[in-house]
C-alpha cells in the first residue's frame, strides 16, 4: 500500500489520526476505485498525490479553522506532489442535516481566500441521503464513506480528468446503476464501515437539502 501523509492539529495526536486514515484509505480503495465509483480516483492514489487530513475535534468553527489551512496548502503545492485533499471529521457534525448546513460556511471559506474557481469542495457523509429516496435505498451509498469528509479538488485536474474520459457526465448514471446490482448485501460485504475504536458521538440521517 502506498505511503500516505498525514496532517493532524497536532504532532501529538498523528497517532490517532491514524486509525480513521487507514479506513478512508479502505473505503477508498474497496468502493471508490473497486467500484469505478470515480474514475479519476485510481491515478492519484497510486502517485501518492492524495493528502489525508483529520480534524481530531468536535467543533465545526475549528474544523473551519482546519479547512482555510488545508486550502491554503494545497494550492500552494505543486499538483504533482499534493493534488487533492480529503480532510476527515470522524468526530464531528455526524447528523447529516448538519454537515450539510455546514457546507455552506465551507464554501464561504473558499470564497474569502479567494480560491473559488481554482479549487471547490466536494462531500462525502456515512448518513449520505439523496432527497426523495429512503434511508436504506442502496444508491446512497455512492456518496457514503466512513466519516463526514470534505473532498478538496483542483479546478484544472477536473478539467484535464473530463478531458480524457468525455463519459464524465454519466458517472452518476452508471454509479446507481452499480449500486443496485451490487444491493445492500453486497455493499455491506465490501466491509468498508468505520473500523477505529475511538468514541464517535450517535449520529442521524436526513434528506439532502436540494
Amino acid at each position: 500500500m502506498t505511503s500516505h501523509p498525514i496532517c493532524t492539529s497536532s504532532a501529538a495526536s498523528a497517532g490517532a489520526a491514524d486509525p480513521f486514515i487507514r479506513d478512508t484509505v479502505r473505503w477508498l480503495e474497496r468502493a471508490v476505485i473497486g467500484l469505478n465509483l470515480c474514475p479519476f480516483a485510481k491515478s492519484v492514489h497510486v502517485k501518492g498525490q492524495i493528502h489525508y487530513a483529520v480534524a481530531l475535534t468536535e467543533d465545526p468553527g475549528a474544523v473551519l479553522g482546519q479547512l482555510r489551512s488545508e486550502l491554503t496548502d494545497l494550492v500552494a503545492t505543486p499538483a504533482e506532489v499534493r493534488d487533492t485533499t480529503l480532510l476527515i471529521l470522524p468526530q464531528c457534525l455526524h447528523d447529516f442535516l448538519d454537515f450539510n448546513d455546514f457546507l455552506g460556511e465551507a464554501d464561504a471559506v473558499l470564497e474569502a481566500l479567494g480560491l473559488d474557481g481554482t479549487l471547490q469542495i466536494a462531500s462525502f457523509h456515512p448518513g449520505f441521503q439523496f432527497a426523495g429516496t429512503d434511508a436504506d435505498d442502496v444508491t446512497n451509498c455512492t456518496n457514503r464513506s466512513p466519516y463526514p469528509m470534505l473532498h478538496l479538488l483542483r479546478e484544472e485536474s477536473i478539467d484535464r480528468a473530463v478531458e480524457v474520459f468525455p463519459e464524465a457526465e454519466t458517472i452518476f448514471e452508471r454509479n446507481i446503476e452499480v449500486l443496485e446490482a451490487l444491493g445492500a448485501t453486497g455493499w455491506d460485504a465490501l466491509d468498508v464501515g468505520p473500523h477505529s475504536t475511538a468514541p464517535i458521538p450517535a449520529g442521524h440521517t436526513g434528506e439532502q437539502l436540494q
